[in-house]
């Protein structure tokens, strides 16, 4: 039988009668002939629960008694779901992630997929069971230890089944029907896409649209795996939702297919650092360390402190997530204390958006940025720091004006219009 993956997010299974909403749509594929592996997540509000548990018994805790806990909640979910389905007559049963076994490596938290044997699970399909409902979010190290993968684990997990069962597409049921231009609740004119390249969704996950977590695309995207993305709390069929897929599938691009923005976005700018071979190493590395998320770098043009000074200074400008703005700080100041660089002064903007558009059609034409600058400009919008890609310009402005840079951009590339 052709395989189908499909995955339930934490509000499509929150309770007893959306795991039964649920379970009717998994019924509805074996009944088209599908073998189906369900990959769930647990139930909304759960993890977030069981994270506080933790926090509140052991502020300075056990990573690996850290994730036997918070993976319980998808067990949970596992096995109402395959009760659910077994009352309904469809043969089912649970499975956790040391049972596949989900081989990972014993990074406790954020985990990484190592194997994911056929085995156990084909085995049973053969004996005639048809829905294999896997616990998201979780694996088993090589030391025999539970293991978690880290934000938006149950879409990886997903992704990750179906290129090892080579499904024929991964659904991906979620509390929207599918992917849009741009955030509906920004721009009423957003518009839902029928079809959107791996590229164009990685970018966009990458930037700010949560309605894919970025490590399930890139999977996807190597391993071709068609992800369908659609809504829990609708009627579907095969054309319902948005298709994640090579671009070969998609007959003509539009230039921009989409509008992307992050709120919680801050500019770092070093002022006056010295000018040398190296320098640059010097500041990044140590922020890498740290685990601070740097995206966009800009650096100044060189000038010399003084006429006739050998010595050449210029400023470092980056942009980080707020909340890794203390991390990035401390960084530098001690990278600063230790020699490896010197600065004048550290100048911190917190109250940044970034704002993008993306597109693979931006390769075969030009103009965009202009376009899209003089958009912004029209609203009197004042962009900081600008970066690109080869389907992708961001730019960061004040925050307060990023909704009306999302819609003027959204406006002005006629995203609206099919």
């Amino acid at each position: 039988m052709p395989v189908l993956v499909m995955k339930f997010g934490g509000t499509s299974v929150a309770d007893l009668a959306r795991i039964e909403n649920a379970a009717k749509k998994v019924q509805a594929e074996v009944e088209r002939g599908y073998d189906v592996i369900v990959i769930v997540s647990a139930m909304s509000g759960k993890t977030n629960e069981l994270v506080g548990w933790v926090e509140g018994t052991s502020k300075l805790y056990d990573a690996r008694e850290y994730d036997a806990v918070v993976a319980s909640g998808e067990n949970v979910t596992a096995g109402l779901m395959a009760l659910r389905l077994q009352e309904m007559g469809v043969p089912a049963r649970s499975w956790q992630g040391w049972q596949v076994p989900i081989n990972t490596t014993s990074a406790h938290g954020s985990a990484r997929f190592v194997s994911i044997p056929r085995e156990n699970i084909d085995a049973k399909f053969a004996e005639g069971f048809k829905v294999a409902v896997v616990a998201g979010f979780q694996g088993v190290s090589a030391e025999g230890r539970i293991t978690t993968l880290g934000r938006g684990g149950s879409d990886t997990t997903a992704v990750a089944f179906a290129a090892a069962f080579a499904a024929e597409r991964c659904d991906i049921y979620t509390d929207v029907d599918g992917i849009y231009t741009t955030d509906p609740r920004i721009c009423g004119k957003a518009r839902k896409l029928e079809k959107i390249a791996f590229e164009e969704m990685l970018e966009l996950a990458s930037l700010g649209a949560k309605v894919l977590q970025t490590r399930s695309v890139e999977l996807a995207m190597r391993y071709k795996v068609r992800l369908r993305v659609l809504s829990s709390f609708e009627d579907t069929d095969e054309t319902s939702g948005t298709l994640v897929c090579d671009e070969d599938e998609i007959m003509e691009s539009k230039v921009v297919s989409g509008v992307a923005h992050s709120r919680d976005e801050a500019k770092m700018t070093l002022v006056k650092v010295e000018d040398r071979p190296g320098i640059a190493g010097a500041i990044f590395g140590p922020l890498a360390e740290a685990g601070v998320n740097v995206d966009m770098i800009v650096q100044n043009i060189s000038e010399l402190d003084e006429p006739g000074d050998k010595r050449a200074f210029t400023d470092m400008t980056f942009s980080c997530p707020t909340n890794q703005v203390a991390r990035a700080q401390k960084a530098i100041e001690e990278a600063q204390a230790a020699g490896k660089f010197t600065y004048k002064e550290l100048v911190v903007d917190t109250d940044v958006a970034k704002v993008s558009v993306v597109g693979i059609g931006m390769r075969s034409h030009a103009g965009v940025a202009a376009k899209m600058f003089n958009a912004l400009a029209a609203e009197n919008v004042n962009i900081k720091v600008i970066a690109t890609s080869e389907i992708k310009i961001s730019v960061l402005i004040d925050r307060k004006y990023m909704e009306l840079a999302v819609q003027a951009l959204h406006d002005v590339f006629a995203l609206d219009k099919v």
